[in-house]
This record gives structure tokens, sequence and C-alpha cells, in this order.
């Protein structure tokens, strides 16, 4: 185990299958803790997509143990997108008019994904809760069959090595867990995200288990969950689902 510079413990794998699934295998250990592997072989996504995971981009799972209510730890994912908005930023000095975040933890840059987001969770003996935040960041290469259109660092013209990206990624996630103070500060997480949104205001289309819907990106409610104002003037509540850019107009 080795340490960042005055943060967060890092453990540190050449190759490993899943760094989520290494941080709940010792999540009866140190935390907080970064599980971090230059390169996947069973990396996965949101829903079980396969992520992948070639030398080169940042592969980094923060564990965390009774970090908040367990109501309220799905806000992490806002809290996680938050602080690697921050980092890129940090690192890059990217034109934040190129960068953005979207629905529920998704960084964009130039309207393409940067970056994939996977929380879990697991009770552990004794009743404590591990919570795993998983970052796959594509610093030198992206894939090139995606659901949604992707980019790396390098492409977009901001080179980055992961080591560097993780130390920004540390600092950005300790303050931003701070401000988050375990769901009593969601408020202020809410609305720091949602001025890092352009999707807001824009009609979308909204993928769920077995059914598609489309309307404009109204809001975000207390609990985080996206408020789609319908095309018959209706509102659903979204609490999950894959959401894209849509040019149906409304009527």
């Amino acid at each position: 185990m080795a340490e960042l510079p005055g943060a967060t413990p890092v453990i540190r794998y050449e190759t490993i299958g899943s760094t989520n699934a290494e941080a709940l295998a010792h999540a009866d250990g140190p935390a907080p803790c970064w599980f971090v592997a230059k390169r996947q072989t069973s990396g996965r996504g949101r829903r079980g997509r396969v992520w992948q995971s070639e030398p080169g981009n940042l592969y980094a799972t923060l564990l965390l143990v009774d970090i908040g209510p367990v109501a309220r730890l799905p806000q992490l994912c806002f809290v996680a997108s938050l602080a690697l908005y921050d980092a890129v930023r940090a690192v890059t000095g990217i034109d934040p008019l190129r960068i953005g975040l979207k629905w529920p933890n998704d960084v964009l840059i130039d309207g393409r994904k940067l970056a994939g987001i996977l929380l879990e969770g697991a009770v552990l003996p004794g009743g404590r809760r591990a919570t795993v935040i998983g970052f796959g960041v594509n610093c030198a290469h992206h894939p090139l069959e995606a659901p949604y259109p992707t980019v790396d660092l390098a492409t977009a013209g901001y080179p980055t090595d992961p080591p560097g990206l993780l130390r920004a990624l540390d600092a950005a996630m300790r303050d931003r867990i701070g401000q988050w103070d375990g769901g009593r500060g969601f408020a202020h997480t809410r609305e720091a995200w949602l001025r890092r949104a352009p999707g807001l205001g824009q009609p979308v289309t909204v993928r769920l288990p077995g059914r598609e819907m489309q309307g404009v990106f109204e809001a975000l409610d207390i609990s985080g969950a996206m408020v789609l104002r319908c095309r018959d003037g209706g509102r659903e509540i979204i609490s999950a689902g894959d959401v894209f850019p849509s040019s149906g107009a409304q009527g």
C-alpha cells in the first residue's frame, strides 16, 4: 500500500479483473482507500456492460465505509461526477464550455462521454456498509463502439497521465464528499451539478427496460431523480435509465 502525499491510501495493481470487485473483496480493511490498476480484464459499467480496460487510461475505485445513510448513497453518483469534472478541469485547464455533466453521472467533453462511473455496495459483518465508486477514465484511448459517443483526453487535445489525474481526483473527491456531508449537503451538490449540466432544459430520449420515453430534462428533484416533462405536458420521475440527446420538439 502506498499513499498519495497527505491524502488517501492507494493499493496498485498491474492487471486485475475489476477494481470494484477487488475493493469489495477488501471492504473489511482500511477505508477510505483507492484500488488502482493499469489494466482490467473484467471491467464493467452500468447494467453489466463490458468496459474496455486497456493500459493508458485510469482505472480506480474508491472504497468508503459507513459514509452516509443507505437512502442517501445513490447521491454519491453526483458527488463522483462533480469530482471528476473538477479533476479534469484542474489537470487540463479545459475551456468550461467544452466540458459538462450528463445525468446521472457522466462527464462529457464536446458532447462525448469521457468516463464510466459505477457505484456498488455491500453489507459487512456487524452491519457496516461498504460503498465503492469505480472510475474508468479515457486518458489515452476510448471505445470505438459504445451506446453513446466517446472521447479520450488525448484526442480532445489534453494528453494526461493516469497518476496525475488520480491525484487531482482524490483531492476533488475529498472536497465533494465533504460538501455532500453524508447527504445533509446534497442541496449544494445538486446545485453545483445543475450548473454544469448543459442538457438541462433540452429534449432527451430516456431508454428504460422495455420502453423508451421522450421529453425535456426539466429538473432534478430533491433526491437526484430526473424530472422529465413529457410531450403531453405530464411529468415523469426517472430514477434510472440511459439518457440521449433528442431533436424531438415539444408540443
